[in-house]
């Protein structure tokens, strides 16, 4: 089978790029892939994509960025969609002829305005995939419109969490669409588990405001008062960075939490840890929750929308406390830095946990799902929209239960993001 993926830029950093080369490079174990990057701005991907999986770019802008189509605003291309300042006439031309002349057997895009071109415009031999990275509630109005639209040309809408498909299939009304939870997967390790003796708390992502990384330090600063010997080692990089070395200065922290900059890949700096920690406001997956338990550590994490509460056990493999609850957070990290013991049970049930997190499970779940709509396409039959097969009655009525939790909070959270701006 011949699988083509539709990536924003495949030469940049970040979530989307990760889990989109870590599906690549599984699924090519038995297909033919590619990854069709819309743009590229360098020479070499930041992130290496498996050997076998083909990657090539539509529009080069080290040469192309004065194209004259490309100073003429997208019109394929959402307007509303986040990333519509980066498009242009000239990425609607390419995306148009790639997708025109498509070979392949199947076709993925990866955020929702690629989502769109391929709904219009891609072949109707082809089957035709939207993965959709944030959620439906991070959507602004006009572009859920948009969406809307467009998407019921799609054959199959993945989200990355349950709570999300289920927002899809309640609002959006998508007759005849597959929609379905497909999670990231985060490769096999390759270093031995972390053993929960190293005194150090380890937090991984983007410095931007909704992460909340000086909730955590000021979390964090009631643990080292009571265990001075202990460190929180932050990594990334983002605009929240001298805000957050201002925070660390002003409580006296210096010698506790250190920002550590960006690393890739983060697997060698997870097993130096023995708790992994979030503190997120929203939070569409949790990559990096899966990446620490992944390597043996126990994750304390805020039960944000919507991903955290669909990865951790709480009390088996993690804690979960309520958003914005710096004493909740303080309490559960202060309980696995006092108790060895329960620290390190933790760790191997999170390591246990999160395998259904590890390629082949996911990638057996990702053939499922393709091979039900190319079954569906050669038939004429539409698949069959439901919730995935992969959880159990009583994950479901937990979901349930999560998603009305999770769109009350979804809709204060965008009730606060409104009053900022």
């Amino acid at each position: 089978m011949k699988i083509s993926f539709l990536l924003h830029n495949a030469y940049g950093i970040g979530g989307t790029i990760t889990t989109t080369f870590n599906l690549a490079g599984a699924l090519a174990e038995r297909h033919d892939v590619e990854i069709v990057s819309v743009l590229r701005h360098r020479e070499h991907p930041n992130l290496t994509p498996d050997p076998r999986v083909r990657l090539r770019a539509l529009v080069d802008l080290r040469t192309e960025a004065d194209h004259p189509l490309h100073r003429r605003p997208a019109r394929i291309f959402p307007a509303a969609e986040y990333r519509h300042h980066q498009y242009s006439e000239l990425t609607d031309q390419r995306i148009g002829e790639h997708l025109a002349g498509l070979g392949a057997d199947v076709v993925i895009g990866t955020r929702p305005g690629l989502n769109v071109h391929i709904a219009r415009q891609a072949p109707r031999h082809v089957v035709r995939v939207g993965q959709e990275h944030l959620t439906l509630d991070n959507h602004s109005p006009r572009l859920r419109t948009a969406l809307r639209r467009a998407y019921r040309h799609l054959d199959v809408i993945t989200t990355v969490t349950e709570a999300d498909a289920a927002a899809y299939r309640r609002t959006m009304w998508l007759p005849g669409v597959h929609v379905e939870a497909l999670p990231n997967s985060v490769p096999d390790p390759v270093l031995p588990p972390a053993d929960g003796s190293a005194k150090v708390v380890v937090a991984a992502g983007r410095l931007v405001r909704v992460k909340r990384y000086d909730l955590l330090i000021e979390a964090f600063a009631q643990v080292a008062a009571a265990h001075p010997d202990w460190q929180l080692r932050i990594y990334g990089k983002g605009e929240e960075q001298p805000a957050l070395r201002e925070l660390i200065e002003r409580l006296g922290l210096w010698n506790n939490v250190f920002l550590m900059g960006a690393a890739t890949p983060m697997e060698a700096e997870w097993v130096k840890a023995s708790i992994g920690a979030a503190a997120s406001n929203f939070e569409p997956f949790g990559m990096t929750i899966v990446e620490a338990m992944r390597c043996g550590l126990p994750v304390v994490s805020t039960d944000c929308p919507y991903g955290p509460g669909e990865i951790i056990q709480d009390g088996t493999d993690g804690c979960l406390v309520p958003v914005g609850g710096r004493d909740a957070l303080a309490t559960a990290l202060l309980r696995l830095v006092g108790d060895d013991e329960l620290r390190c049970r933790m760790g191997a049930a999170a390591r246990e946990n999160a395998h259904r997190f590890a390629p082949a499970p996911v990638v057996t779940q990702a053939e499922r799902i393709i091979d039900q709509a190319l079954t569906a396409r050669a038939t004429g039959r539409h698949a069959a929209s439901g919730a995935s097969r992969t959880g159990s009655p009583l994950t479901g009525r937990i979901h349930a239960a999560r998603d009305t939790a999770h769109a009350a909070a979804a809709g204060a959270l965008r009730a606060i993001r409104k009053g900022r701006r």
